[in-house]
């Protein structure tokens, strides 16, 4: 039996509502709630603004025949678990899919980014 102990990067397994998709890869996760920029004025630095980020889920699927794209289009409220090479696992609640997706044919892949709700890592 193979040694993964060091194993840190490679491999996502994405389930949408306990739906298996295929991840053709560049799984990006952002559990951050906000963004800040700091503040410089002409004397100093004044301090930083702070905003509302939206955590986000996002990846390139490939297009196996066993949902649409419109299906992906569709998605409001959903929920995604991620199980990733270096144990972690990925909660995304109550996401929706944002842009639009569009397939690229000579691989049948497409980028899907789902953002809102809560991403959190276990």
């Amino acid at each position: 039996m193979a040694n993964t102990a060091n194993r840190l990067a490679g491999t996502a397994y994405v389930t949408v509502n306990g739906i298996s998709i295929m991840v053709a890869g560049d799984f990006t996760y952002s559990p951050s709630r906000v963004t800040r920029e700091t503040l410089v004025g002409m004397d100093s630095v004044h301090g930083y603004k702070e905003k509302p980020n939206a955590p986000f889920i996002s990846c390139r699927v490939r297009d196996s025949g066993i949902t649409t794209v419109a299906d992906f289009n569709d998605q409001t409220n959903v929920n995604l678990v991620a199980e990733l090479a270096n144990g972690k696992t990925i909660i995304g609640e109550s996401m929706w899919t944002v842009r639009a997706q569009e397939v690229q044919s000579e691989d049948a892949v497409f980028e899907v980014r789902w953002e809102g709700g809560s991403v959190t890592e276990n």
